[in-house]
């Protein structure tokens, strides 16, 4: 089940350079990282790493996904949301979001990943321009209930190829955190 339709206010995504108070320095590097997380997340868990699906389907976006994307609020997309997993356990929640109309005939098949990373698809694919990471606290009940918790820092940025424009959110749990401690050799 998505979690868009719970009602609080939309947070404030912002640029490192308005983020203020800033967090921690190992803080920072993961957030701002323009690397591929995929590729990080697999670094950190010695190969131990996977995608699990929880949700895929057509829904409404949320309107601070229809703004980020240039859509009029109350936009139909895509919604993908999963974990990233190192060992099993999961590090990170990710929703990815693009609007049906530019979806349909652009030949990015979101339905079809099932439990291979958005991510590195979007990474290897040289056509698409990332934008500005954006951070947040992301709002608790966005989240699914079995990983709900206050103050949790997520990051977006807008993937673009064409007229194909592919929002995706991470919001790092504090299992990441925990195993990014215990492995620092391997951040």
């Amino acid at each position: 089940m998505p979690h868009s339709k719970s009602p609080c206010p939309a947070p404030l995504w912002l640029p490192q350079s308005q983020l203020t108070p800033l967090p921690d320095t190992s803080t920072l590097d993961w957030l701002f990282d323009e690397g591929s997380l995929t590729r990080r997340l697999t670094r950190l868990s010695n190969d131990g790493f996977s995608v699990t699906p929880l949700f895929e389907g057509w829904q409404t976006l949320r309107a601070d996904e229809c703004a980020a994307l240039d859509l009029a609020e109350g936009s139909e997309g895509w919604v993908r949301e999963v974990y990233l997993r190192g060992h099993g356990e999961a590090w990170v929640f990710a929703r990815s979001v693009a609007s049906r109309s530019a979806l349909q005939g652009d030949g990015l098949h979101m339905d079809e990943l099932g439990s291979r990373s958005l991510g590195e698809l979007l990474f290897c694919d040289h056509a698409f321009q990332r934008r500005a990471i954006e951070v947040c606290h992301y709002p608790q009940a966005w989240l699914p209930n079995e990983v709900q918790s206050p103050e949790l820092w997520g990051r977006r940025s807008r993937f673009d190829r064409g007229a194909l424009s592919v929002l995706v959110a991470e919001i790092f749990l504090p299992t990441l955190w925990n195993a990014a401690r215990a492995h620092p050799e391997n951040c």
